[in-house]
């Protein structure tokens, strides 16, 4: 009797458990109990939503198009202080957007790091790009330019990475400089990187 009570105890925890590590159903921007739509936003092939954020010259008089990628914390509203001069000078047209599941975007269940390149692509298809595009990523973002180099690097004109997330194990840096640039980052930063680095 003891060891059925036991086992339904054990059952019974094990599933509040599981329910309480569940996320909660999205709400999505736009839905009925969802947040309004603020932003222009594009329809993806899959049914989702992207939304973005034009800055700099029209589209169609910019020598340069380039696309934005935010970093982990980050959104379409992460601004690059640049000049308005300097982008009116160079003919500079930036496109940020929402990554799948932030800010106005709708998630993405399956995202991955090939998932988040044709989501660039399609964005850039759709907002009528020319074959090809220049990119930064900032911080975390630098994951999907990384993915565009990898599955569409027929688009790219050119990349930048702006503070990306580096390997201080790497075996090319000179140790000391990578054992004192690693403690000069916030102690979280230090607890996540390292974590990233010694689990599998």
């Amino acid at each position: 009797m003891l060891a059925k009570i036991g086992v339904a105890l054990v059952v019974g925890f094990l599933g509040w458990a599981y329910k309480a590590t569940q996320p909660p159903p999205p709400n999505l921007c736009g839905s009925p109990n969802g947040p309004p739509v603020t932003s222009p936003r594009i329809k993806l092939s899959d049914g989702r939503h992207l939304a973005y954020k034009e800055r700099g010259v029209p589209k169609e008089e910019a020598k340069y198009k380039i696309i934005v990628v935010h970093g982990f914390s980050g959104s379409k509203e992460m601004n690059l202080p640049i000049s308005k001069e300097l982008i009116e000078e160079l003919g500079v047209y930036l496109l940020s957007f929402d990554r799948a599941g932030y800010g106005e975007s709708d998630p993405n269940l399956l995202r991955s790091v090939k998932s988040e390149a044709f989501d660039i692509q399609e964005l850039a298809d759709q907002l009528e790009f020319e074959s090809k595009f220049y990119m930064i990523g900032v911080s975390m973002g630098g994951y999907s330019l990384w993915g565009c180099l990898k599955y569409i690097p027929h688009r790219m004109a050119g990349m930048s990475l702006v503070v990306p997330v580096v390997n201080y194990w790497w075996p090319s840096f000179p140790a000391n400089l990578s054992r004192m640039v690693y403690k000069s980052l916030p102690v979280q930063d230090q607890w996540a990187l390292g974590v990233a680095h010694h689990v599998p």
